[in-house]
């Protein structure tokens, strides 16, 4: 399922138009996006938690040629489902 399909069931359910479920659908990730960015947590219950992720600085190798060399420390975006979820997916 991709956006516009998120979108499509949104609108079918609810009886929007597509246009305005596909602007909630954005609208969501976008917070989502944006709060990530802040380096918030964003809780959904009975969904899940999105919640970013320090990965510091770390040597690694170049698998071509062996050659040691460093990888930048990151943020990560990591996901863990609610119980709800994890629950319907195993059963």
């Amino acid at each position: 399922m991709n956006n516009s399909d998120l979108a499509d069931t949104i609108a079918a359910a609810h009886g929007l138009s597509k246009a305005d479920a596909r602007k909630a659908v954005d609208s969501v990730f976008a917070a989502i996006t944006d709060a990530a960015a802040k380096g918030e947590e964003v809780s959904l219950n009975g969904f899940g938690k999105f919640k970013v992720k320090n990965s510091p600085a770390r040597e690694g190798r170049n698998p071509s040629t062996g050659a040691t060399i460093q990888i930048a420390a990151s943020n990560k975006l990591t996901f863990a489902a609610a119980k709800a979820v994890k629950d319907k997916l195993n059963g």
